[in-house]
């Protein structure tokens, strides 16, 4: 069934719909299985919370620009940009007495979305490359305006001060990290479960449909702009929940929140794990982060040659990411093995 047939289908009665067109919502042992990797390093490594804490907001900051790229096909080289306006929004808030981790969340989700709201329209005009040129270019604003902004933000000092009041009025934030982790997951956990059920809603097949075939999709009567400027909003709030937990978890703001090398390597994240999948976001972001961190270790000139050739092994021999190749690996084995048993 073609993609355009399922989504005919899904815009038909929600009966109709989990019937004929929709995506299986239910949750695979597999899926329980990876929730539970991370649960289980709270209490086997209780040394690298603090780090794994960062690997948990890098991977929700992920999976903000695998919605508007692997779904909705939007390149952005500017998705730091709505990172550092979450983690200013929150930052600011604590630093001027408003220490309070969920609402402070709450209000970087939504100054973010804010933001992306008011330039998805610039953004979603063009094709790939004057998206990539325009998303770059307020990336690159929005870190020169929070560096001017010095009597604000810190510039290129930083935002010092953050001070958080406990979670829910119980738990504080300590050097060990520990309320920073479960924090961080919560959240994380959270976010993914409303992705994933946006994602194989009939909204979630439009996109696909739009990555696949924008020029198609009005002749199902689908608002081509309208669907990926709510793309793009929701991805800003997500990106800026993200940068809000860094704010709060870290307490403290740095000006390369909106670098440039941040969004170039949530892109290469992105191509690691694989776009268009979600986990492969998540996994990206883990192998990532954890090769980031042993081979600047090992070498902390050279540790960028690794990962470049990563990089280039994965692209040359996994198509769509790690995700993509072991889904091919496992295809490959069900092939063979339905050969070998025809043949038998």
């Amino acid at each position: 069934m073609s993609l355009l047939q399922q989504m005919m289908r899904a815009s038909q009665p929600a009966e109709s719909a989990r019937v004929l067109g929709l995506p299986d919502a239910r949750w695979s042992a597999l899926e329980l299985a990876f929730w539970c990797v991370p649960i289980a390093v709270f209490f086997l490594f209780p040394d690298y919370l603090v780090f794994g804490s960062q690997v948990l907001i890098v991977g929700l900051f992920a999976l903000s620009l695998d919605l508007v790229l692997g779904y909705a096909g939007i390149v952005s080289l500017g998705h730091a940009g709505f990172f550092g306006l979450g983690a200013y929004t929150a930052g600011l808030l604590a630093a001027h007495g408003w220490g309070e981790p969920l609402t402070g969340l709450a209000a970087a989700a939504i100054v973010a979305a804010l933001g992306g709201f008011c330039v998805s329209f610039l953004v979603v005009r063009g094709q790939d490359l004057t998206r990539l040129m325009v998303t770059l270019g307020i990336g690159l604003m929005l870190y020169e305006a929070a560096n001017k902004m010095a009597f604000l933000t810190g510039g290129v000092d930083g935002l010092s001060g953050v001070t958080m009041s406990n979670l829910l009025g119980s738990f504080e934030f300590d050097l060990t990290g520990r309320t920073a982790y479960v924090y961080s997951l919560v959240v994380l956990f959270v976010v993914f479960v409303l992705l994933r059920r946006l994602v194989r809603s009939p909204f979630g097949l439009s996109l696909r449909g739009i990555q696949q075939g924008p020029k198609r999709m009005p002749a199902i009567g689908t608002n081509v702009r309208m669907r990926l400027v709510a793309a793009f909003t929701v991805s800003a709030g997500i990106a800026g929940i993200a940068g809000g937990l860094l704010a709060q978890t870290t307490q403290f703001v740095g000006l390369d929140s909106l670098g440039f090398s941040r969004s170039a390597e949530l892109l290469i994240m992105l191509v690691l794990g694989g776009a268009g999948r979600l986990y492969g976001a998540l996994i990206g972001a883990a192998v990532f982060m954890v090769a980031q961190d042993v081979l600047s270790g090992i070498n902390p000139v050279y540790w960028q040659f690794w990962i470049g050739l990563l990089l280039m092994v994965i692209v040359l021999f996994a198509r769509g990411g790690l995700l993509g190749g072991l889904e091919a690996a496992v295809s490959g084995i069900k092939a063979w093995r339905a050969r070998r048993g025809g043949a038998a």
